[in-house]
């Protein structure tokens, strides 16, 4: 029996459940990958993770980040969570407020920011897409790692309002090779303009409460579609309300990246029992 520190830490808020949560397994280099699956199908969190030790050069720690179903070689919300785990832990220590992950995606920069962690996304690629379910609203594909049908409903309260069918997203994902769909809105708020949800039910989840990967597919959305300017470079995304949750996404989009951040909070920790 193999006893591991592990910690569920909540992302996007300073407050206990009011975020989306992340189960963390520190020092999990031993475990093999059907282990790995395993535990992240009984945490049933949107995502896992295991930190382990870096094989690329420069890499502070390598993280390896599973849905109940699956692998992910990146996902926002699980990057930011582990970074606050791996440093609360000891696990890894800051070079001048800055880490530098691996993963699937590769290596990704990650800064400190007084209470706040910022992750550099890979860059997006984007394609057209068809989203018959919402109408004529516009729809993109946006691959970060995750792959997201991205959708314009227009102002927050449809957004608000969706019912979607989970059956048909699950099907639509399915058929574009998607991890799920992401719409939002404008709220008409200067502190927080948009308002986004995420459902991925083909994965296991059918809404993700907030969505790193979702938020920055709908930046690269925004700054494909010139929307942007109506924003500015720099904004906050809300996404939660509907599951019980009260989450805030800081999105950072310059011609060349975008970036993600937010506050992070412990709620468990302890130690898991790997046979």
């Amino acid at each position: 029996m193999t006893l591991l520190p592990f910690k569920q830490v909540d992302v996007f808020t300073g407050r206990p459940f009011f975020g989306n949560p992340v189960a963390v397994v520190i020092g999990a280099d031993r475990l093999e990958t059907v282990q790995m699956q395993r535990i992240a199908a009984w945490t049933n969190l949107s995502e896992t993770t295991f930190l382990l030790g870096p094989t690329q050069a420069g890499a502070d720690y390598r993280l390896r980040i599973f849905t109940p179903r699956q692998e992910l070689p990146f996902a926002g919300h699980p990057t930011l969570g582990s970074a606050h785990a791996a440093l609360e832990s000891g696990f890894v220590k800051a070079r001048n407020g800055k880490l530098r992950q691996e993963c699937g995606a590769g290596v990704l920069d990650l800064a400190l920011e007084e209470r706040r962690i910022f992750v550099r996304a890979p860059a997006p690629k984007i394609s057209p897409a068809a989203a018959p379910l919402f109408g004529t609203s516009r729809a993109l594909r946006v691959d970060v790692g995750p792959v997201w049908i991205v959708v314009d409903l227009g102002d927050a309260g449809t957004v608000d309002e969706l019912a979607p069918d989970m059956t048909a997203i699950a099907e639509l994902s399915d058929s574009l090779d998607a991890s799920g769909v992401t719409v939002f809105g404008r709220t008409g708020q200067k502190e927080e303009p948009i308002h986004v949800r995420s459902f991925a039910p083909a994965h296991g989840i059918p809404e993700d409460p907030v969505c790193g990967s979702g938020n920055i597919s709908v930046a690269a959305f925004l700054r494909e579609t010139g929307l942007l300017k109506e924003l500015g470079a720099s904004y906050t995304a809300r996404q939660g309300m509907q599951v019980g949750r009260d989450g805030r996404v800081a999105v950072r989009v310059t011609p060349d990246a975008i970036e993600i951040g937010g506050e992070a909070v412990t709620c468990v920790d302890g130690t898991l029992r790997v046979a």
